[in-house]
């Protein structure tokens, strides 16, 4: 079940509420809905991860953190999700955006080289800037949406999957009581 799953990942309540780091929440997080478990929790949790895992921006951990809290998701899961946006996955990530924004937004693609200065960062937010942000933003709204509709369903199957085990279980014993 996607319950004990989730449990199994999510850190505790108690080390989220010592981390200094998050102290900037202050008495959000003494909220006991935004460690909860549920459908509607879970399925935002996504939803918000997802989204920030996207945007390009230093602190995606405490964005994320925020809009669980202003959401009333699980804050853990939301939290842990923004890692999915990693120094390994960033560039592919972040590339791909950039070709859904300038796709999107019509933009001429600019072939670039990547460098390690202040002057290619400035040169390049002229020409690459828009597009990539466009582009951020739309994968971040489309896979944010994926995830919580994904997890919505797969909360839903796996809900009637037990159902049905146990509806089996329970005509199997039946049948057994009988003979």
């Amino acid at each position: 079940m996607p319950r004990k799953t989730i449990k199994r990942i999510v850190p505790a309540p108690e080390s989220l509420r010592n981390n200094k780091k998050l102290g900037i929440l202050g008495s959000l997080l003494h909220d006991p809905n935004l460690f909860h478990i549920n459908r509607r929790s879970a399925a935002g949790a996504f939803a918000i991860g997802l989204f920030v895992a996207f945007l390009p921006i230093p602190s995606q951990m405490i964005v994320a953190a925020i809009l669980a809290g202003v959401a009333r998701v699980n804050l853990p899961l939301s939290v842990a999700l923004v890692w999915i946006s990693n120094p390994i996955t960033m560039p592919p990530m972040f590339y791909f955006a950039y070709k859904v924004g300038v796709w999107t937004t019509g933009a001429t693609e600019h072939n670039f080289s990547f460098e390690l200065s202040w002057e290619w960062l400035k040169s390049s937010v002229v020409h690459l800037g828009p597009a990539f942000l466009a582009g951020c933003l739309i994968c971040g709204v489309v896979f944010g949406l994926i995830g919580y509709f994904g997890i919505r369903m797969l909360w839903r199957w796996s809900v009637v999957n037990e159902w049905q085990k146990r509806q089996l279980r329970e005509a199997v014993k039946t049948d057994r009581v009988r003979y």
